[in-house]
């Protein structure tokens, strides 16, 4: 009976698990939510909650700030010639034209990404939502079994539920992590489109108003800028530039 005894302790671990991840109250509100884990040593800890999905969308933020912003756009759109757009503050006679973007308003004010935050954060939800429903009807079973389901099964017939529950627990744990990497990849991928469409947009938008020499990022967080001239920001401009662009796109859809 090794295998039994193997099934129960890990009956134990799971239902532990379950019991810790529990007790974290759900949250309603659009920010992750961080699991508990209450393990003493971070390399035996195997919380069920996904452990890395909770801060994959942050990272995925980050990543739209320091990505550097690399090329799709509007081409085929309508012009994006803008006669109220500022004009260059120069730095010196016959000296560079620079202006720089508050990224910060940018992913606070763009709609794509206030979308795509939505639909990031969903796909979340759901994988989670999958792997507690199967962590929950894996334990019913469990408790079914050796709650006295058993008694009416032969001795063959007790070892093949045994080896059946042992071997879907150890599905559970490995989904765990396929799950978060589905979450990871779909973050990054999704992430890269949009700074792609961003980085396009700014410079069509550039050739056609300001022709700026250089365009720089500026955000609280990380920023090689400690002070701007008011004149040099384009941020606004370039934020209704985007709506109307991704408006545009959902309308043709």
């Amino acid at each position: 009976m090794e295998e039994k005894n193997k099934l129960d302790e890990t009956a134990v671990n799971f239902e532990m698990s379950d019991e810790a991840s529990n007790a974290a109250p759900a949250q309603s509100t659009p920010e992750p939510v961080t699991p508990t884990c209450d393990c003493k040593e971070e390399k035996k800890c195997k919380c069920k909650c996904l452990p890395i999905v909770n801060c994959i969308l942050l990272v995925g933020l980050v990543l739209l700030y320091i990505f550097h912003f690399t090329g799709i756009g509007a081409k085929g759109g309508k012009s994006l010639v803008n006669a109220e757009a500022k004009a260059p503050v120069a730095v010196s006679e016959g000296g560079l034209k620079i202006a720089y973007i508050n990224t910060d308003t940018l992913m606070a004010k763009y709609q794509y990404a206030i979308d795509l935050q939505k639909q990031l954060k969903d796909f979340q939800t759901a994988k989670e939502n999958s792997y507690k429903q199967q962590m929950t009807q894996f334990q019913k079973d469990y408790q079914a079994y050796v709650g006295g389901g058993g008694e009416n099964m032969t001795l063959s017939q007790q070892q093949a539920k045994e080896k059946e529950l042992t071997d879907r627990a150890a599905r559970l744990q490995n989904l765990e992590s396929e799950l978060a990497q589905q979450v990871t990849e779909k973050t990054m991928q999704e992430s890269e489109k949009m700074t792609k469409a961003v980085y396009a947009f700014i410079r069509e938008y550039n050739a056609a108003n300001q022709q700026f020499d250089l365009i720089l990022s500026r955000s609280f967080s990380s920023s090689p800028i400690l002070y701007g001239n008011e004149g040099m920001d384009i941020t606004d401009e370039i934020v209704k530039g985007l709506n109307e662009e991704y408006a545009k796109i959902k309308a043709e859809k």
